[in-house]
């Protein structure tokens, strides 16, 4: 069933940013468009398909099958499978660590060409995901690859009471035994695709879990790819189901593939990164129906905080990688940054030509810093934010428009100063290149201001005082708080958040934890001499 599409000009575009793909001398022209179903590539039960759309031009790069509730029943059905009979349900921790080590292989092998489909998608700039999203996918498969033979360890337990008639040890032998929690459904976002499914797959694959993993409608290209490189490691069928498709409702009015898998009785957990307010939804579908585990990484608006004694330019420059990268579309954003009265002046300064340098472009335009937000939806949510903050009488630094830049979703960098907390910039999760600055006097205040937030995702703080950093790591509430530095991410630091940014964390030996079920196993000892 042919479901591969061709992308007009793609091997031309490859081209153009002189990217050599490793596997062939031939750049490939097509991509692969269906739903992947026990390890076969099928069109929609419903017969519809979607557009996906590059927003730097805001055409049409290919149609891609779009998943309904038929289809997320047959994919939960194969991992059903898989995890019970098939082949992965006796594929032991040794094998599983060979399968991502061939996987991250593969990536590897594919790193150029991955880069380019995600940024042509997505349209984060080439530059940054090459350096940054594309090995760190890599690196989270081979983390994983190392935990897939030890991860299931369990331990002895010493039992000593009267249930035992005291006996303890002597009488009983009593143990835990660590098992995968079963078949899970996860929902990755659109700013990150290729990183969060690797996320996402790395503990669960580890841990023999079989998965349906639906990718965000506006990116769904570069997993699809992902999922033949799932095939060509020999990852058994229907270990990995991937879905293309909406989250609420299908194009067509019937239930859509996200609200599927959050109230499927058949799964045992779900995994989700996004929107708060999705991921309530979520955990309330899970309790109505059949109670399945749920991990959440969600949303922030997180401090980054600037005392009179840092490094200015080490700050600024922070600053700008906390709250730009990817086009400010980052769940950590430093969105909200504190600057002590002291250096504030000067930081400003400092802060509006920095952003005034940067380069807005297209994801293949050379030396361009900055990408098109994500889609027309997000595009048309941060202009009315950045309108929003002028109103309600924040001072405008910098940008505050649309880029100029033709047809595409591009925002210029903004940064506003006099803001404060009634406006919906400095309250609101933008998910854009829009910053905003304000003084502080004391550490006390600093801290109060910090946490006057429903999110508590990440923080950052930049001192030389070591009493400062700790007084701050220890009063701000957060699941990631970085110091001298921001955004710095890798395999084994956990990820996550309090408070309304989410249940659960990601990464690290931590995320092992969502997908295994602790069994505890005690048996009587009895003389059979």
């Amino acid at each position: 069933m042919a479901t591969r599409a061709t992308i007009a000009g793609l091997a031309k575009t490859y081209k153009n940013v002189g990217l050599q793909l490793a596997a062939s001398d031939a750049l490939p022209t097509t991509v692969e468009t269906g739903l992947f179903i026990n390890n076969e590539f099928v069109k929609s039960k419903a017969g519809k398909t979607f557009v996906t759309t590059d927003p730097a031009t805001t055409e049409p790069i290919c149609e891609v099958q779009e998943a309904g509730e038929a289809d997320v029943n047959a994919a939960i059905e194969a991992a059903t499978y898989a995890f019970t009979k098939g082949e992965w349900s006796t594929t032991g921790g040794a094998k599983r660590a060979l399968y991502l080590n061939k996987l991250a292989d593969l990536i590897e092998q594919h790193k150029d060409e991955l880069a380019a489909l995600e940024c042509l998608d997505n349209g984060k700039v080439l530059g940054e995901c090459a350096a940054a999203d594309i090995p760190l996918v890599i690196a989270c498969f081979r983390y994983y690859a190392g935990w897939a033979d030890k991860c299931l360890t369990g331990t002895t337990t010493e039992i000593s009471g009267p249930g035992t008639g005291w006996g303890g040890n002597h009488t009983h032998f009593s143990y835990t035994r660590h098992e995968p929690v079963g078949v899970v459904g996860q929902v990755i976002p659109w700013n990150f695709p290729l990183l969060m499914a690797a996320w996402k797959l790395g503990p669960a694959l580890a841990t023999g879990c079989s998965v349906v993993l639906k990718t965000a409608e506006q990116t769904p290209l570069s997993a699809l790819r992902l999922a033949e490189l799932i095939r060509e490691a020999g990852i058994p069928a229907g270990a990995v189901n991937i879905l293309s498709g909406w989250g609420d409702k299908t194009t067509y009015g019937e239930m859509g593939p996200g609200t599927a898998i959050s109230r499927h009785p058949d799964l045992h957990k779900i995994a989700f990164t996004g929107s708060t307010e999705v991921g309530k939804r979520i955990m309330k579908d899970a309790a109505e129906t059949n109670l399945k585990r749920v991990t959440l990484e969600l949303g922030g608006k997180s401090p980054n905080i600037v005392f009179e004694d840092a490094d200015i330019d080490s700050a600024i420059a922070g600053a700008h990688v906390g709250l730009f990268l990817n086009q400010g579309q980052c769940c950590c954003a430093g969105s909200r940054l504190f600057v002590q009265e002291s250096i504030y002046n000067e930081f400003i300064e400092k802060t509006k030509a920095a952003a005034a340098a940067r380069t807005v472009g297209g994801a293949f335009t050379p030396g361009a810093a900055q990408g098109p937000q994500v889609s027309e939806e997000q595009f048309d949510k941060v202009n009315s934010l950045i309108a929003s903050g002028k109103k309600q009488g924040a001072k405008c630094l910098i940008g505050g428009e649309p880029a100029n830049m033709g047809p595409g979703y591009f925002v210029q960098p903004t940064v506003f100063s006099d803001v404060d907390e009634s406006m919906d910039i400095w309250n609101q999760e933008i998910f854009g290149p829009v910053m905003s600055v304000r003084p502080f006097k004391t550490m006390d205040e600093v801290i109060e201001m910090a946490n006057d937030t429903e999110y508590g995702l990440a923080a950052g703080v930049w001192t030389r005082d070591t009493n400062k950093i700790q007084h701050i790591v220890n009063n701000v509430r957060a699941g990631s708080i970085w110091v001298n530095s921001y955004d710095v991410f890798d395999a084994n630091a956990p990820f996550g958040g309090f408070k309304q940014s989410g249940i659960g964390r990601e990464l690290g030996e931590y995320a092992l934890r969502n997908y295994t079920e602790i069994k505890q196993v005690t048996q009587a000892l009895n003389k059979t001499w």
